[in-house]
């Protein structure tokens, strides 16, 4: 049997979450998904998968497994549309992630041009605020923002953001502005939860990591909530920088503290590993690239 068909049969199948679903995307049948991954459990040794009749999930060894299926896969497309001649073009179906903030404002405008540039590739753009798994969870690429650990992803820097204070001009002519982070107990804060967990402010102080714990007046576990509280004059808020950019520009908010804030996070698109990038993934990055370096700085 066919290595590489088994290996398709596998990996719809853990997608799928059982045979019968996997056999219909695979315009197959039940047994002949179920005949595939016995051969390939007894070519391995090993189960791959732990069937009850109500449920079926991959064993530890199919854990394992699953991430060498997905790029051994990926390889063969890649090595696929070389041979015919075609790795210049960029077809097929990209799947991108990112935090739902960050996608909503800077990554969406990107992706519609793009369609608009490349007809021949279709996105899905799934946005979380977690971090998701690109190999296990079967995204070709994804955009985060914080320093990377060591890994086999490949990254490419973007830009930078970094959490700032700000407010508006007309709560600041009313309170004044804080010096100190002491000061900022005497104002009302809008938490925004994912930059002020605890209610606590994280900021430098002589060059040295610092925390201060505030009382909270608003908190909103949604940054655009937050910011617009802000630009209503309701108090001083966290965000990303990326996120307050228009509203700085045109002057409905002020930067407050800016000088304590910490070090800017790089931003970046990180993408599997593998000995040559599909013409897909390569194109949107050629595309976003240029354009979230100019929207970051």
């Amino acid at each position: 049997m066919d290595r590489f068909h088994e290996l398709r049969v596998f990996v719809a199948v853990a997608d799928n979450g059982g045979f019968a679903r996997a056999a219909t995307v695979l315009h197959s049948s039940p047994p002949a998904v179920t005949r595939s991954i016995a051969s390939l459990e007894a070519r391995l040794g090993v189960r791959l998968f732990e069937r009850t009749t109500r449920s079926l999930h991959l064993t530890e060894p199919g854990v394992k497994f699953i991430e060498d299926a997905r790029r051994l896969l990926a390889d063969l497309e890649v090595a696929e549309q070389e041979v015919a001649g075609q790795s210049k073009v960029a077809s097929g179906n990209l799947t991108i992630t990112a935090s739902l903030t960050f996608g909503r404002s800077m990554l969406q405008p990107i992706v519609l041009d793009f369609i608009d540039a490349n007809p021949r590739i279709n996105v899905s753009m799934l946005l979380f605020d977690r971090v998701v798994d690109l190999i296990d969870e079967g995204f070709d690429l994804a955009i985060r923002i914080a320093n990377l650990p060591d890994s086999s992803l490949i990254s490419k820097h973007v830009g930078d953001v970094r959490r700032m204070l700000v407010a508006s001009p007309g709560y600041l002519s009313k309170r004044g502005s804080p010096g100190t982070p002491d000061d900022l107990k005497l104002h009302a804060m809008i938490s925004q939860t994912a930059l002020m967990p605890n209610r606590e402010l994280r900021y430098f102080k002589a060059g040295k990591p610092a925390r201060i714990a505030l009382p909270v007046r608003l908190e909103i576990n949604d940054a655009h909530a937050c910011i617009e509280a802000a630009e209503r004059g309701k108090g001083i808020t966290i965000a990303l920088s990326y996120m307050v950019t228009a509203a700085l520009r045109e002057g409905r908010l002020i930067p407050v503290l800016n000088e304590l804030m910490p070090p800017p996070v790089p931003v970046n698109f990180i993408y599997a590993q593998r000995h040559s990038v599909a013409p897909k993934i390569r194109a949107f990055i050629d595309f976003a690239a240029p354009r979230l370096r100019a929207a970051l700085s």
